[in-house]
């Protein structure tokens, strides 16, 4: 069981002992999950071409149309193309990067952030975990579209079934694809209502962002957001008995001792050294 007001509570905590790196973190991680932006620069047209256009029509003689549709055909490749060039971006460097995030805060659910740990943000590029992390987060992006293709709701609620994906994938990158999405669905499993009221009680929140042109947002209504995200992620873990967890967090969270954090002993499978605890 858990509620909003505890999860936020220990995001608070979370926020005050890893500021700037959260704030850092949480700028980055809103770049990354924006999933790019898509390019201005028109470019294409010359303008003898739009000169030419222009005069024959003022002049009304009849209009170029082989002119008017090469105008077309260019403006339309240079669309496609800046697409394909996202779509590529998108895989094969924002959803890594967007795991790097990820895994900052989780860390910064258990301990002080130190100067440097930035380089989180590179996390699925070493050793060996690159290529899981590229196609469990392309298949969660595609099955998630394709869903959203039925309607918009069930797109909605795999979105929510699918939210943990990420999460779990920064704690260990080495988790098969078809045991991320099992994982994630047990985690989600009659809490995606709970889940969706949560980001609701953001909303007041955001609208102040607004009327601070985003400064209350950088500098902490989006840490907060994140860093209670992670929370919810360390809370329903706890759900699921599986070996993916990674034993180099399995330190005290720094917002409380062990039966706080939810680690009953036997009730979960959970490597490391308990006796520590």
């Amino acid at each position: 069981m858990w509620t909003r007001g505890q999860l936020k509570e220990k995001a608070k905590l979370d926020l005050k002992r890893s500021y700037w790196g959260l704030v850092l973190m949480s700028f980055i991680a809103g770049i990354v999950s924006g999933g790019g932006g898509g390019g201005s620069s028109s470019g294409g047209t010359s303008s003898e071409e739009v000169k030419k256009v222009t005069e024959s029509m003022g002049n009304g003689s009849a209009i170029d149309w082989t002119v008017i549709m090469g105008i077309v055909i260019a403006v339309l490749a240079i669309v496609l193309v800046a697409l394909i060039i996202a779509f590529v971006l998108s895989i094969f460097l924002l959803n890594p990067l967007q795991i790097g995030t990820k895994r900052f805060f989780i860390e910064a659910t258990y301990r002080e952030k130190k100067a440097g740990d930035a380089g989180l943000i590179v996390y699925a590029f070493g050793n060996g975990r690159y290529g899981n992390v590229v196609k469990t987060m392309f298949l969660k992006g595609l099955y998630q579209w394709l869903w959203s293709l039925l309607l918009i709701i069930p797109g909605i609620v795999k979105g929510y079934e699918y939210r943990m994906i990420p999460y779990i994938l920064a704690e260990n990158p080495d988790v098969a694809p078809s045991e991320a999405f099992a994982l994630s669905k047990e985690m989600m499993n009659g809490e995606k209502w709970n889940a969706f009221v949560l980001d609701l009680s953001f909303l007041g929140w955001i609208i102040l962002s607004v009327f601070t042109c985003g400064i209350l947002a950088l500098f902490y209504v989006n840490p907060y957001i994140y860093m209670t995200d992670a929370e919810l992620y360390e809370t329903l873990k706890r759900k699921v008995s599986s070996n993916y967890f990674d034993p180099t967090l399995a330190g005290i969270p720094a917002y409380g001792g062990y039966e706080n954090a939810g680690y009953v002993s036997g009730e979960i499978n959970y490597p490391g050294d308990q006796s520590q605890y």
